[in-house]
């Protein structure tokens, strides 16, 4: 787990400080994919500019569309989760059922056609993943939410006339950390990795390239004919790093929701 967590700092806080990173990597082209050197440490793209100092600008980029689309559906899907969780009325089963509908429906497919007739943009792109992802995040927490209202404390809670928000505010939302954070966590990856393939197909914001992005440029501008592999690695890995890492944290909030579960049932 420590491994993870240094591993999502260290991108995060590169992603934050990435202007300043940027500028310690010089500013002078070289040769077209010339490979890594001293002068360019991850060597040069199609157009001769640095490597690295393209990889540092991406990362803003990806983490910042990873951690808002997360963080917008993650919200999203509690607020749905525990209102049709709490509530029995005909609107909390209308939003169960949607639910349910969005589960099912292909996601993917339908974030490129999305994707192909909007404008292109970070903001457009961070939306679209919010508004197809949050319903992992709802069925999850509904099904915690009405574990949770038919407890004992809940229902004593009830019984001695607590009103609904105070219940939800002090019973419902802090047994819902561990739950949260682990399936708020598996987004952040479910995030980065459609982004990236949203990018990867073309269909990013090109004014802001992220490391999906750098894998589409590598392939459409020769890179991999070039033996360039310097140019689509070093993207790939950071992908595969971060997503990765999240997934483990995601894990180990998983594996403490379970321990504290059977050491109170014990």
């Amino acid at each position: 787990m420590k491994v993870s967590i240094l591993t999502v700092a260290f991108f995060i806080l590169l992603a934050i400080f990435s202007d300043q990173v940027v500028e310690l990597v010089p500013l002078k082209r070289g040769e077209i994919f010339s490979p890594p050197s001293s002068d360019h440490l991850l060597g040069t793209n199609d157009v001769g500019e640095d490597v690295l100092k393209e990889l540092i600008i991406a990362t803003k980029v990806s983490v910042v569309i990873s951690l808002f689309s997360a963080t917008l559906s993650a919200i999203l899907g509690l607020f749905i989760g525990i209102f049709s969780g709490y509530y029995r009325s005909l609107t909390a089963k209308i939003f169960e059922t949607f639910t349910e509908v969005f589960l099912v429906i292909p996601t993917l497919p339908l974030l490129i056609v999305f994707s192909f007739h909007l404008p292109p943009s970070i903001f457009n792109i961070i939306l679209l993943i919010a508004l197809f992802s949050w319903p992992s995040m709802a069925r999850i927490v509904r099904a915690r939410v009405f574990q949770l209202r038919n407890s004992g404390f809940v229902q004593s809670a009830i019984l001695f006339g607590a009103s609904d928000f105070r219940i939800i505010l002090h019973h419902i939302i802090p047994n819902l950390s561990e739950i949260f954070f682990a399936r708020f966590s598996m987004l952040v990856a479910y995030s980065l990795i459609v982004e990236s393939s949203l990018s990867f197909i073309g269909l990013a914001d090109p004014t802001n390239k992220s490391w999906g992005a750098m894998l589409h440029y590598a392939l459409k501008r020769g890179a991999i004919l070039n033996d360039a592999w310097w140019c689509f690695v070093p993207p790939g890995v950071c992908i595969a790093l971060l997503a990765v890492s999240f997934l483990l944290l995601s894990f180990e909030f998983e594996k403490v929701r379970l321990t504290e579960k059977f050491s109170i049932n014990k």
